[in-house]
């Protein structure tokens, strides 16, 4: 009896150690595909263009969140990915913005600027360790004992270094001026296959002389927009003349074909998927707006971007088939859940909203604190809907941080166009609400700045030292998760899911731990 007994307590203690465990075996081959800017709307509004090996096979044969949230404010290509291969929102991993104010030398850069480490086919110095906590590639070196290959490649290298992380074998981007694909020295190997192409007649630099952006199908069928007053078959020639060539040629379907041809190569090169080990295939594409086309709001342009990512999403779905097998990849689609959308007004047309001066608003801020605190330049920059203080001076003065920080936004908040001003005591030690804890998703100490200023909607920021003038609105959208391959149930879940929920939940999925700084839970339909 005793034996007995003793049998089904270890067969039910077996039972729940395995209930607990991810059903199926480990995937082969993990393949993460951000696409910046893919909107949820557009998908559905253009999937009579796809065909049945891209958008379409994922979205059948998928689990499919409706939609993602990003908690955190001025989302961007660079904050967004972080969010989703850390698993953590700004506020911990320190990447709030593509670019970043050093109060201290006075100067704009790159949030992974790293003036430690040289560039590779690039003069950039950047690296990811700005990157402060680890990413889902970085646990899955640590686990594999530094066996799985890690590799990254994606338009700009913001994007390559936060999906590819600390421990890659390799993260690449297109370089802005040659075209050709940059790493940085941080790395410390080098891809052969990478070096080969970079130095052939196959390169950016050498075929984007004969590179023509045209429709790739009749313009007839790219009918989603009823309000295009402009339906023209338009050209754009990426010319070796043009100074801004291959920065608008990122902005172009064609940049989603150069990832997928890199990619489809190393997939071969490096025989991912093939060893003991997962390995790891981080890819970024572009869904926004080209800034040349004529029509901004409904172009016929960024219908071909959907038809075009469709195809190249198809064949590299196919590829994978053919050398690992989708049954043992874990694919991954995420969006980075914006839409950078330049909103131009009918002629005549008078909206609700004004005109936001920064230097305006700086000026007068400045003349109210010199009146309190003495005839001084309190303010360092407004940069980013942030404004920075001259923290030495403030110290020198023996003033109150947090006190001169709450007298200043009293005095903004009045300001027209203002909707609300958050000081960054608040946010480390200020009362709790909604607004504030959003605010402070996006406050990392020591990069973002004193005060954060939430404009009304509809407003135009005029700022002399930008060329572009942008209105204030959310610029959130709605867009789709999908789960596949990997012995993934197909199911459509119509549900909003949290950025910071992607991260922990592939990693369940590779049974490692999820990154250092990640929160969120587990999709429960990825059980």
């Amino acid at each position: 009896m005793i034996k007995i007994l003793s049998s089904l307590v270890a067969f039910f203690s077996i039972t729940a150690l395995c209930a607990q465990n991810p059903t199926g075996e480990i995937p082969k081959l993990v393949v993460g595909i951000t696409i910046d800017q893919l909107r949820g709307d557009y998908l559905e509004m253009f999937r009579h263009t796809f065909g049945n090996r891209g958008f379409n096979r994922l979205l059948t044969n998928g689990l499919v969140y409706s939609n993602v949230r990003y908690n955190f404010p001025n989302l961007d290509k660079a904050s967004t990915i972080t969010t989703i291969y850390t698993g953590a929102n700004p506020s911990y991993h320190g990447i709030t913005a593509e670019k970043k104010y050093v109060p201290e030398s006075d100067s704009e850069v790159s949030s992974f600027f790293d003036n430690k480490y040289l560039g590779n086919f690039t003069t950039a110095k950047l690296s990811p360790l700005p990157v402060r906590v680890s990413t889902i590639a970085d646990e899955l070196k640590v686990a594999s004992g530094g066996q799985s290959d890690i590799f990254a490649f994606a338009p700009d290298a913001s994007q390559s270094l936060a999906s590819g992380g600390h421990a890659a074998s390799g993260a690449y981007w297109i370089e802005d001026y040659t075209g050709k694909w940059a790493t940085t020295t941080f790395y410390k190997n080098k891809q052969p296959a990478v070096d080969q192409h970079n130095r052939s007649d196959e390169s950016l630099s050498s075929t984007i002389g004969n590179i023509t952006w045209r429709p790739a199908v009749d313009i007839e069928l790219y009918n989603a927009f009823p309000y295009t007053k402009n339906r023209y078959r338009f050209q754009h020639y990426f010319g070796v003349d043009r100074k801004d060539n291959i920065r608008l040629f990122k902005q172009s379907p064609y940049v989603n074909k150069e990832v997928n041809d890199i990619a489809i190569k190393v997939l071969a090169s490096a025989s991912l998927g093939k060893r003991m080990n997962p390995d790891y295939l981080a890819l970024t594409f572009y869904a926004g707006n080209y800034e040349k086309a004529l029509d901004k709001n409904y172009s016929i342009e960024i219908q071909d971007t959907y038809h075009r990512l469709d195809q190249e999403l198809a064949r590299l779905l196919d590829a994978i088939d053919a050398s690992v097998g989708l049954k043992n990849t874990l694919i991954f689609v995420v969006s980075t859940g914006y839409f950078d959308e330049r909103e131009i007004l009918p002629e005549g047309m008078i909206s609700s909203g004004g005109d936001f001066y920064p230097d305006r608003s700086m000026a007068l801020l400045n003349m109210y604190l010199m009146a309190l605190y003495g005839r001084e330049q309190w303010i360092r920059k407004y940069y980013n809907q942030q404004l920075f203080f001259d923290k030495k001076l403030l110290e020198d003065k023996k003033i109150n941080l947090a006190e001169f920080q709450q007298n200043a936004a009293e005095f903004l908040v009045q300001s027209a166009g203002v909707q609300d001003v958050i000081t960054s005591h608040q946010m480390l030690h200020g009362a709790y609400n909604e607004n504030v804890h959003f605010y402070r998703n996006g406050y990392y100490k020591g990069i973002t700045g004193d005060l954060f200023l939430e404009l009304q909607p509809g407003w135009r920021i005029v700022d002399p030292q930008s060329p572009e003038q942008q209105r204030v609105r959310n610029n959130a959208v709605i867009s789709p998760v999908i789960f596949f391959g990997s012995n993934i149930k197909p199911q459509k879940v119509d549900r909003t899911i949290e950025a910071t929920e992607i991260a922990p939940s592939v990693s369940y999925r590779l049974r490692i731990r999820a990154p250092n700084a990640a929160k969120g839970e587990i999709l429960k339909e990825l059980y």
